[in-house]
């Protein structure tokens, strides 16, 4: 059996603050299947509330966090050119040990996005 889980944090690097209310979804991907495996906003410090992928359910595999930018961004207000230029964030990444923590955190303004494998 697994041990590792998965988890994220947001940050709104435009605002200097953790992003509170974005929605998250997370997908295994098995070829051409994508299966949804949950969904979540994060709370005021930019972060679930519990692991994305919480180890009952961890295993080797292909994987995307799917990071609801647009609507994030709208719902604070700002004022952007329509379409926005980030709407929805994907990140794909291997899961390859088994019993690691995988951190995939963002970090995201409205013209751009980086991500790196966390602690």
């Amino acid at each position: 059996m697994a041990g590792g889980f998965l988890t994220t944090h947001v940050l709104d690097t435009a605002r200097g603050v953790p992003a509170a209310g974005m929605t998250i979804d997370l997908f295994r991907l098995d070829g051409a299947i994508r299966q949804h495996l949950g969904h979540k906003i994060t709370n005021d410090d930019g972060r679930t509330d519990g692991p994305i992928l919480p180890k009952e359910h961890f295993a080797v595999g292909v994987y995307e966090l799917e990071f609801r930018v647009g609507h994030y961004l709208r719902q604070l207000g700002i004022e952007l050119p329509e379409p926005l230029f980030l709407d929805v964030v994907p990140i794909r990444f291997g899961i390859s040990d088994p019993f690691s923590h995988y951190h995939v955190p963002l970090l995201v303004s409205p013209f751009g996005y980086s991500t790196y494998r966390g602690s």
